[in-house]
């Protein structure tokens, strides 16, 4: 939960993570998430130092994801948006995420393309401003965080894995294996991660005895998924003619993919823009910032609850 003024920027937010929670079952266990989002809310909502009689609105995700834990967030938003007769207004996921870098000091200006990279989604999109969004390429299957939560499992890294993945990738030799860089050879701009997947299952399996297979396997897969979206965001760049990326999710916070963008953007005379580390994950401050915007835009939503467990970002709009 995070409490965001349009003048004086970001005036708390408080963060509970289920990490520990779901690592015991090795991935995200949907009713328990939800069960633990009804006990930790209020709580969170209590951590943060406001007012009730200085909000003017009430800001929730209504998708896209598990559908039980979006409903709780929901109900709540909508009833204390309710109990202090004050606007209501539903959010996109990601588009929560691509706004973030707008939380710091130094943000970028529309138009740029937007490079999410999480869990649940791989997307480039041009963003021409708040619910301007135009889909450019995104993944046909899994997207960049699953595969690398997939992998590390494989590796029996645990739960989240992509951070240990990467951390394991450092001790690889660069030089050992060299996995597909998927969809690379055609022209467009979507992603395909699930064969990397079952390569790195492959690779495991031939060369199961051999010393150090674990770290060449995290390398070769990290290098595989990295220069995958280098080529697609250098593709999005030159396709529209745009010089500036925003990168988030919480794939964007991997060091190697920020070095590499960087040689990217450099290119074309441009910047990349990041959230900061807390906010590249999910997080309440980016969804209070998109909230804002769209209030200050006049959007309004009725009393009727709807949440979406897939919602397309192209389209979005704002709506009064």
């Amino acid at each position: 939960m995070a409490v965001y003024d349009s003048s004086s920027g970001l005036l708390g937010h408080a963060l509970h993570s289920q990490v520990a929670m779901h690592a015991r079952f090795g991935g995200v266990v949907p009713e328990l998430a939800s069960r633990d989002h009804v006990r930790k809310l209020l709580p969170l909502l209590r951590e943060l130092d406001f007012r009730a009689d200085t909000i003017d609105g009430v800001a929730y995700t209504a998708g896209p994801g598990l559908i039980g834990s979006l409903l709780v967030g929901a109900s709540i938003g909508r009833a204390l948006a309710w109990a202090w007769n004050v606007a209501a207004v539903e959010v996109h996921h990601m588009e929560g995420h691509l706004l973030a870098p707008m939380l710091e000091e130094e943000s970028p200006e529309f138009p740029f393309v937007a490079l999410l990279v999480s869990g649940g989604h791989t997307q480039l999109v041009r963003v021409g401003g708040v619910g301007d969004y135009s889909l450019l390429g995104e993944s046909l299957d899994d997207a960049a965080g699953e595969a690398f939560d997939k992998t590390a499992k494989l590796l029996g890294l645990g739960y989240p894995g992509g951070p240990a993945l990467a951390r394991l990738a450092e001790q690889g030799d660069p030089d050992k294996f060299r996995f597909p860089r998927p969809m690379t050879n055609r022209p467009g701009l979507d992603f395909s991660f699930s064969g990397l997947k079952t390569f790195a299952l492959n690779t495991l399996q031939r060369h199961r005895d051999e010393p150090g297979i674990h770290a060449d396997i995290a390398r070769a897969f990290q290098d595989a998924v990295i220069d995958t979206l280098i080529i697609k965001s250098r593709r999005a760049l030159r396709q529209t003619g745009l010089r500036h990326l925003v990168v988030a999710g919480g794939v964007s916070a991997n060091s190697v993919l920020r070095d590499r963008l960087k040689v990217v953007v450099d290119e074309v005379d441009g910047q990349v823009w990041y959230p900061r580390p807390a906010f590249c994950t999910d997080n309440g401050a980016m969804i209070a910032y998109a909230g804002c915007q769209r209030l200050l835009a006049g959007e309004r939503q009725p009393l009727a609850i709807g949440v979406r467990a897939r919602w397309p970002l192209a389209g979005l709009t704002i709506r009064r």
